[in-house]
C-alpha cells in the first residue's frame, strides 16, 4: 500500500470551527524522548508517511511527545480530548504509558489504538501490537523444539514484565517447562548485576528477558558476562537494530520473537503479510533507514483506518461523537485485515485480534535477525 507523504509536527493547529468538522483529528502521545524514544521516533517517522486524506477527508496528526511518563501521557490525552477534540487517540509506544491514557480516551468515547500491548478491558481500547499471549505461544513451541526445561524470568517490574510473566507461565507449565527464578528490574536501572547472578546460580535451560528498544540489551550483556551459556530469548518489544547495536556479541544467538512486518522479504511466498511487510520497511528504509517493528503499528494504523473510516462516516461527520462511536463499531466489524504484522481480526470481544499463527521466531546471527525455520 502507498500513502501520500504529509509532514508531521510536533504539533498541529487546529482550523477554524467550521472548517474542522469535516477533517479527520488524531491525537499522537509517543516516547520522543527518555527510555521509550528508541520506540516512539521511528513510529514519529513513519507518521510521516501517514496518509493526508481518507475516504475524501483530510487528516490531521497532532503528534505530541510523552518523555516515556505515564504522567505527561495522560496530559496529552486530555488535551487531546478537551482541546483537540480528535476523533482517535493512537499511543503511547510504552506500555505504561498507554495504560495511563485509556481512562481518559475511555471516559471521553474516543476510540484509543494503543501502539504497545497494554492490559485492561475498555470497549474503547483497541491494540496494533501483538497481545504477549499469542507471542508467548510461540515463543514456547520454539522452546519445546529446544527441549527447553526450565526458565528463568528477568523482567521490567512494570505491567509490561508482569503481563509477559503471567502469560508464558501456563503455557510453560502446558509443556512441561518450569518457572524456577524470577527477577525484575525497572526501565531506570542501568545496573542488574544482582538479578543476573541469581539467574545464573539457578542454571535454567533458557532465561526469557522482558524489556524494549534500547534497555533489552543491557540485562543480556550482564547475563553473559556473568557467564550464563544457556539460551537467552526477548519478547516483541526488543526486535530492534537498537539490540545488536548496543549488545554486540553479547546478543548474538539470541533468539526473539517478532511479528512479520521485520522480515517480509524472509517469509514465505504464500504468508499473507508478506506484501504489505515488504511494503513497510522497504518505504521506511528509503526514507529514514532501517526500521523497527514499533513504526510498523504505525503503518497498520493507516491499514485500519482506510478500512474502517468509509463505514465510520455512515454514521457521522468526523468531529462528531457519532463518527467517534462509529469508529469503534467499524473496528469490531470490518472482519479480516491483513496487516504488516499479521492478520488482524478485531471483534467486541476481541480488542486484541491476532491469532495464534502470528508470532514469527528469530534469531540474532552475525548482527542480523534471521526468520528461524
Amino acid at each position: 500500500m502507498k500513502f501520500t507523504r504529509t509532514l508531521v509536527t510536533a504539533a498541529v493547529t487546529l482550523l477554524a470551527a467550521g472548517a474542522a468538522l469535516a477533517d479527520i483529528n488524531i491525537g499522537v502521545s509517543l516516547s520522543l524522548t527518555g527510555p521509550g524514544s528508541g520506540l516512539g521516533i521511528p513510529m514519529q517517522n513513519q507518521f510521516k508517511l501517514f496518509p493526508k486524506e481518507i475516504a475524501g477527508e483530510k487528516v490531521n496528526l497532532i503528534v505530541l511527545d510523552d518523555a516515556s511518563d505515564p504522567g505527561k501521557g495522560v496530559s496529552n490525552a486530555r488535551r487531546f480530548v478537551t482541546e483537540d477534540k480528535v476523533d482517535l487517540i493512537i499511543g503511547s509506544s510504552l506500555t505504561p504509558v498507554a495504560g495511563a491514557m485509556t481512562p481518559v480516551a475511555t471516559e471521553a468515547k474516543t476510540v484509543q489504538l494503543a501502539a504497545s500491548p497494554v492490559g485492561g478491558d475498555s470497549p474503547w481500547l483497541f491494540r496494533l501490537p501483538q497481545g504477549n499471549d499469542v507471542m508467548a505461544y510461540a515463543m514456547v513451541e520454539h522452546m519445546k523444539k529446544q527441549k527447553v526445561k526450565s526458565i528463568g524470568f528477568l523482567g521490567y517490574t512494570d505491567a509490561y514484565g508482569e503481563l509477559w510473566l503471567k502469560a508464558i507461565t501456563p503455557l510453560a507449565e502446558k509443556a512441561g517447562m518450569k518457572i524456577v527464578a524470577a527477577e525484575r528490574f525497572a526501565r531506570t536501572d542501568t545496573s542488574v548485576t544482582p538479578q543476573a547472578l541469581k539467574l545464573v546460580s539457578s542454571n535454567p535451560d533458557a532465561i526469557l528477558v522482558v524489556a524494549s528498544g534500547s534497555g533489552a540489551a543491557m540485562p543480556q550483556m550482564a547475563l553473559t558476562e556473568r557467564g550464563y551459556k544457556g539460551k537467552i530469548y526477548q519478547t516483541h518489544a526488543a526486535a530492534t537494530a537498537d539490540l545488536m547495536r548496543i549488545g554486540g556479541k553479547a546478543v548474538e544467538g539470541t533468539y526473539v520473537v517478532s511479528g512479520p512486518a521485520m522480515v517480509g522479504h524472509q517469509l514465505p511466498d504464500g504468508h499473507p503479510s508478506k506484501k504489505a511487510a515488504i511494503d513497510f520497511f522497504t518505504s521506511y528504509e528509503k526514507n529514514f533507514g532501517p526500521p523497527n517493528q514499533f513504526a510498523g503499528h504505525s503503518y497498520d494504523a493507516a491499514i485500519a483506518l482506510n478500512k474502517a473510516v468509509p463505514i465510520a462516516l455512515k454514521k457521522g461527520k468526523p468531529g462528531t461523537p457519532e463518527f467517534r462511536a462509529g469508529l469503534r463499531e467499524a473496528f469490531e466489524t470490518m472482519g479480516r485485515t491483513v496487516f504488516a504484522h499479521g492478520v488482524m481480526n478485531w471483534t467486541k470481544d476481541d480488542h486484541w485480534g491476532y491469532t495464534n499463527e502470528t508470532g514469527v521466531m528469530l534469531k540474532v546471527a552475525d548482527g542480523k535477525f534471521v526468520v528461524e525455520k
